[in-house]
């Protein structure tokens, strides 16, 4: 049995992948897969600790609004079609699991082409404009937000969850103490802009570290490209990255789950992943839109976890130092508050996500 994984991105579209391909594991030892998506270090990274062969592709991304890359773009996306029917021919797959996106668009339609079976997923609750195209030419879709079900044929369409890995909620906060070189005197707050980091988030929380470090610690993944550039703002103000209760990196990988359970409080963009790690660990939370998302969709996936009491919502555009630090303060100092964050954001969490995405694959083979 041979399986394509597509997406790709960023690791909100990778790590879904990886735990549904582990689960099908677990169900089918002898299953191979290969995923096939953009060249970058972060699919490299993954796909490679999971020794999944990789296979890459031109890809172009639809945007809804008017940019020169589009011209480029457009280009590449036939390209991505016609690489990705010679690779499937060569592969000859029994399915396909795409995690939705541009980077799995090409693949999606040459696998539509050949008959090959499809599953895609829909993290987020307002579908983007390639998964809302993509599944016209899926046999079934997965969904996490109940909102997203109306964009799809309703026969096809089954709300799982976020597909998350089975050790998420089970990290040590002794090993990332540790880890990280923090003493157990002062809460630690989690910065976490996504794998590619968040740089107006970054710059607000590094400006505020001599406010926050008096009474908090400070663990911030930052993106690849900002690293340097908040090592040296961090410098300037005395800090040095590693030491004095402040700790960062371009991006956690397996520390991550240690992290999050050591975290008391976790300020994070609204990737539905992130979301999802962060309603599995039932951790407190500042979620912060991406102002410029496809479709609006972080703004939208916020607020509908803040609409059960999960998470407290900040907009970036009108989001001060002094408001954020504010509010960073209300969280920290009010138990019944963190409490009932906590238990409302846990709700969200579906621990057997993956399990029926894997079931949903493998069910589609045997028709």
């Amino acid at each position: 049995m041979r399986i394509i994984l597509a997406g790709g991105g960023t690791g909100g579209h990778l790590t879904p992948l990886v735990a549904v391909a582990r689960k099908i594991r677990e169900k089918v030892p002898e299953v191979e897969f290969c995923f096939i998506g953009p060249k970058g270090k972060l699919e490299d990274d993954i796909m490679g600790q999971e020794n999944i062969p990789i296979r890459n592709i031109q890809t172009g991304k639809l945007r809804r609004y008017f940019s020169f890359r589009n011209i480029l773009d457009f280009f590449k996306i036939p390209l991505g079609i016609v690489k990705s029917m010679w690779l499937l021919l060569v592969l000859m797959p029994d399915a396909i699991f795409s995690k939705g996106g541009y980077a799995s668009f090409p693949v999606v339609v040459a696998g539509w082409l050949y008959r090959i079976p499809i599953l895609i997923h829909e993290s987020d609750s307002n579908p983007g404009l390639a998964n809302s195209m993509l599944g016209k030419f899926s046999s079934r879709v997965a969904v996490s937000y109940m909102e997203a079900e109306k964009y799809f044929p309703a026969a096809q369409v089954v709300l799982t969850g976020n597909p998350l890995r089975d050790n998420i909620n089970k990290g040590s906060v002794e090993k990332a103490r540790q880890f990280l070189g923090f003493t157990e005197s002062r809460k630690i707050i989690f910065v976490w802009g996504g794998s590619q980091g968040a740089k107006n988030i970054n710059d607000k929380i590094v400006r505020l570290l001599p406010r926050l470090l008096h009474k908090y610690q400070v663990v911030h993944q930052v993106g690849e490209n900002n690293f340097e550039e908040v090592s040296r703002m961090a410098g300037e103000l005395g800090y040095k990255v590693g030491h004095d209760g402040y700790f960062a990196a371009p991006f956690f990988k397996e520390e991550l789950i240690d992290i999050l359970a050591a975290a008391d409080l976790v300020i994070s963009r609204a990737g539905s992943t992130s979301i999802a790690e962060i309603a599995a660990n039932k951790k407190p939370a500042i979620i912060i839109p991406l102002e410029t998302s496809a479709s609006d969709h972080q703004r939208m996936n916020a607020y509908s976890l803040a609409r059960i009491g999960g998470c407290v919502v900040m907009e970036e555009n009108n989001m001060g130092e002094h408001m954020l630090l504010e509010k960073i303060d209300e969280i920290m100092d009010n138990e019944t508050l963190r409490n009932n964050l906590s238990a409302n954001i846990g709700t969200f969490y579906h621990p057997d996500a993956a399990e029926k995405i894997a079931d949903g694959i493998l069910g589609m083979i045997k028709e």
